[in-house]
C-alpha cells in the first residue's frame, strides 16, 4: 500500500469512527486531524508525547477516543486540563470550531508542542496556557481532563472553576464506582456513561458540577 492509499484508508476509518460516536466531523476535519497525527508521529520521536506508536493505533486510542465525548461539550469556552499532546483539546477543537480552547499543561515540552500543532494546522480557535490548571483563574464553561489525574484529584485541582459553575468531563477507564464514592460533599455528579471507543476495552466518562448548582 503506497502513502496515498493509506491516507485515504485512514480517513474513510476516522470519519467511520466518529460517524459512529455521533461526532459530525467533516471531510477537512478529518484531514486536518490526519495532519495532527503526522505531526504528533515526528515530535514523538523525539518527546516521547504518547505512548502508542503508528497512525491506526494513535487514530483509535487518542482521536476517536477524544471525540467520544463531543455530546458532552457545552457553552462557548472548553479548557482542556492537563492536555499533554493536546488530548482530548485539539480533536475537539476541530470538531467545533465555534468554540473556544483552552489548552493548559504546566510541561514545557508540551506546550511547545501545542504551540506548534496550532500554527501548523492553523487552529485559531485554541490558546495555550503553560501553567497549572489550578493556577488558571478562568472563565470556562466546560473543563474536559483526559490524563490529568485520578477523579478526586481532577476535582480539588478544577474546584475553583467548578465553582464559577463549570462542568467537569472527566474521561475514565473502567467504571469509577470507587472514586465517586469518595468524593466530596460538595460534588454533584451528572452523569457517568460508558464509552464505546474503537480499540478500548472499558472507558467511560463522568460529568461533575458543583454541588451548590
Amino acid at each position: 500500500m503506497n502513502r496515498g492509499e493509506e491516507a485515504r484508508g485512514l480517513q474513510a476509518r476516522l470519519l467511520a469512527g466518529a460517524t459512529g460516536l455521533g461526532a459530525d466531523l467533516t471531510t477537512a476535519g478529518a484531514r486536518l486531524l490526519l495532519d495532527y497525527l503526522r505531526l504528533l508521529d515526528r515530535w514523538n520521536a523525539r518527546f516521547n508525547l504518547t505512548g502508542d506508536s503508528g497512525p491506526g493505533k494513535r487514530l483509535d486510542r487518542h482521536v476517536l477516543d477524544s471525540l467520544s465525548i463531543a455530546a458532552r461539550i457545552a457553552g462557548e469556552t472548553v479548557v482542556d486540563a492537563g492536555s499533554g499532546a493536546g488530548l482530548p483539546g485539539i480533536p475537539l477543537a476541530v470538531l467545533f470550531p465555534q468554540k473556544r480552547f483552552v489548552l493548559i499543561d504546566s510541561n514545557g515540552k508540551k506546550t511547545r508542542f501545542l504551540f506548534q500543532a496550532k500554527l501548523d494546522l492553523g487552529l485559531a480557535n485554541i490558546d495555550i496556557v503553560h501553567e497549572r490548571i489550578e493556577n488558571f483563574p478562568g472563565p470556562a464553561d466546560t473543563v474536559v481532563c483526559r490524563a490529568l489525574a485520578g477523579l478526586g484529584k481532577s476535582v480539588e485541582k478544577t474546584q475553583h472553576l467548578l465553582a464559577d459553575g463549570a462542568m467537569l468531563v472527566s474521561m475514565r477507564g473502567r467504571h469509577p464506582g470507587g472514586e465517586l464514592a469518595r468524593l466530596p460533599d460538595n460534588c454533584k455528579v451528572a452523569f457517568v456513561e460508558r464509552l464505546q471507543v474503537p480499540g478500548a476495552a472499558s472507558r467511560h466518562v463522568v460529568g461533575i458540577r458543583h454541588g451548590g448548582d
